[in-house]
């Protein structure tokens, strides 16, 4: 505990994040009104007595639509940056551990993904499934997953030579067992720093996508929905568009401290992840060229 007292990024990230759990789970006590009550004599009221963040057009109170928006984004980066993960890492772990064809195949695959921009390969995948949660999630899991598999690949090119790795095989150990029990601990630092970082993105884009009108539809309160209504009033209600952005923003920043005070208190060298990810990154290349 005084390690991780002495962390500034991870005390200040897990309150971030703390706080935006609590909000999300406990939002029908935290607010006075329901997301969707209209108060139209109260319409496009400013922060004060009342309406602690305003309202809008149609006199909703904007910290209830907040709160009860922090709740979709939650649960969409929740879900699909998990799936994402158990996806990504499996594949990366098969991919760096076998090579070859299999190791040619995955990555070719990999690169087809990563040749759309991500913004519009979520929008594409939205498009076809329909707006909603579900669907939402899906198309984040079909942009985040190969980060996962190409980081844990680079890892396990450079773990696979070690001893351990050798000293399993030569005691007749199990594929699976080596790569479950063996070689995966040695990636959750910087799958750890991923996800975290992941979950920020995820809520940026899930906002992106409701912003463009391609996320979950209303009348459910979303933060990306709720800025992009907002532009309509910014030049004479800010308060429309600011309260979403700012949520946003400390949501994001929250998860990118914790991402990286998670890493450096996990790590007993005191290696940051992002470090320990470029180093195992480059570490693999230089393998690869040699071969090659």
């Amino acid at each position: 505990m005084r390690k991780a007292y002495r962390n500034p990024s991870l005390v200040v990230g897990g309150a971030i994040v703390a706080a935006i759990f609590i909000i999300a789970v406990f939002a029908p006590w935290l607010t006075g009104f329901e997301p969707d009550q209209m108060d139209m004599a109260n319409r496009l009221a400013p922060p004060g007595r009342g309406h602690i963040l305003g309202t809008d057009n149609f006199g909703r109170d904007l910290w209830t639509r907040a709160a009860f928006g922090s709740r979709v984004s939650v649960v969409i980066a929740l879900l699909s940056v998990g799936v994402a993960m158990v996806i990504g890492t499996t594949v990366g772990l098969i991919s760096g551990y076998f090579g070859g064809w299999v190791d040619l195949i995955i990555m070719r695959v990999v690169d087809i993904f990563l040749g759309f921009p991500a913004l519009i390969l979520a929008l594409a995948v939205v498009a076809v499934l329909g707006p909603g949660v579900i669907n939402v999630s899906i198309a984040l899991i079909v942009v985040f997953w190969t980060e996962y598999a190409r980081v844990v690949r680079a890892i396990v090119l450079s773990e696979r030579e070690r001893e351990y790795v050798m000293a399993a095989q030569a005691i007749g150990a199990s594929t699976p067992r080596i790569l479950f029990h063996e070689i995966f601990p040695n990636t959750i630092g910087p799958v750890v720093v991923l996800a975290t970082l992941g979950l920020g993105t995820a809520i940026v884009a899930e906002s992106a996508l409701s912003f463009l009108g391609f996320g979950v539809p209303p009348p459910t309160p979303t933060w990306g929905w709720t800025l992009s209504f907002g532009m309509r009033f910014l030049r004479t209600n800010v308060w429309l568009s600011a309260v979403p952005g700012f949520a946003i923003m400390i949501t994001v920043l929250g998860f990118n401290l914790l991402g990286d005070g998670l890493r450096d208190y996990l790590d007993p060298k005191g290696v940051s992840g992002r470090e320990r990810v470029r180093d195992a990154a480059s570490e693999a290349d230089a393998k690869v060229q040699g071969v090659s």
